[in-house]
């Protein structure tokens, strides 16, 4: 079995908490590409690859800890799993406890879940409650109810989630034989630079991390809870992360930093990956790119940018911004012609 198709866990079972024996629920998730990135790297004058998390099996980079978090749910007995979502956990906390065929419930911000997402979780055979609030709302009810009932909660809270999030790390270390000078990276609940910086320490690595939230959901740029945080990027529309105090240290102990992008920022990145690099990634995942378009490579040599999930996630958006590409047409040759082979 080639590693491509080694199972997470047993790929890196000596780095992570969990003995042969294990009940192990996987869908062969990790191993993702580290693709060339030529456009952005002429424009910033490094260097650049994009580490493709879309091709995790749910399109996410909530596979790698939920392959964990769920494993380690069913060894301890657990009949059900919960989280709260923007839609990338649900889809993937729903999907792998179908595999482990145990009950999942998961709490959305109402109206505020992209339709490929929903579309998963529902799937999958979750039980989705939409909620009237939003995520930070659902996930401080989520932590109250599993405090008081034997259900497990499958958030990046769950220390399993992080230790799978961080084999991302061991990735990039592989792949470029340790020559990366800076990671560039999506930040919402910030499990996920949490979960990389602990890798790259646990390797002995130490690449500069470059975190990037939206401007309308900056809560660890600006200080201070976003109680109602708005933003294109649904993913990262989280006004007070989970690991917040992690997520700080991982940017300052890496002599990196935490930054903000606007919405227009975000979708010009994704408009450039699409057109350009030929990568369709959720909006959310395009924070990284545009923070590195931003504030550019800062010195840095060897650049990897962290695109989250794949762009069938939020159809939506990609319809919603599509200059006008959709071009009508009546049934005449004629016209078929001029569409064709006209001024774009």
């Amino acid at each position: 079995m080639t590693a491509a198709h080694v199972p997470l866990i047993e790929r890196y079972r000596d780095r992570l908490p969990f003995a042969d024996g294990d009940p192990l629920i996987s869908l062969q998730e990790g191993s993702t590409p580290l693709l060339q990135a030529p456009v952005l790297s002429e424009m910033v004058g490094a260097s650049v690859r994009l580490k493709l998390e879309g091709a995790n099996p749910t399109g996410s980079f909530k596979d790698r800890g939920m392959t964990c978090a769920v494993s380690a749910a069913v060894r301890d007995g657990a009949k059900a799993v919960i989280c709260a979502s923007t839609g990338n956990t649900a889809a993937s906390a729903a999907a792998y406890a179908a595999r482990a065929g145990i009950t999942c419930a998961v709490i959305v911000p109402e109206g505020n879940i992209a339709q490929g997402k929903m579309a998963q979780t529902l799937i999958h055979g979750a039980r989705v409650i939409s909620l009237a609030g939003n995520f930070d709302q659902a996930l401080t009810l989520v932590r109250e109810l599993t405090s008081a009932h034997p259900i497990v909660l499958v958030n990046s809270v769950n220390e399993f989630r992080i230790e799978g999030q961080k084999t991302a790390a061991f990735e990039l270390h592989e792949d470029l034989d340790g020559d990366l000078d800076l990671l560039c990276i999506p930040v919402g609940n910030a499990g996920n630079i949490t979960s990389y910086w602990r890798g790259f320490r646990e390797l002995g690595a130490a690449p500069r991390l470059f975190g990037f939230q939206a401007k309308g959901a900056a809560p660890l740029v600006e200080g201070h809870v976003f109680e109602a945080p708005e933003t294109v990027a649904s993913a990262i529309r989280i006004g007070n992360p989970v690991r917040w105090e992690d997520a700080m240290a991982a940017a300052t102990e890496s002599r990196g930093a935490i930054r903000s992008v606007s919405d227009e920022e975000i979708l010009a990145a994704y408009r450039l990956l699409g057109s350009r690099e030929g990568m369709f990634c959720e909006p959310a995942s395009a924070a990284s790119v545009a923070g590195l378009l931003k504030y550019g490579a800062d010195g840095a040599s060897h650049v990897a940018c962290v695109l989250t999930g794949r762009g069938l996630k939020d159809p939506e958006t990609a319809i919603a911004h599509n200059d006008g590409r959709v071009i009508q047409c009546p049934v005449e040759i004629g016209a078929i012609e001029e569409a064709v082979l006209g001024d774009p």
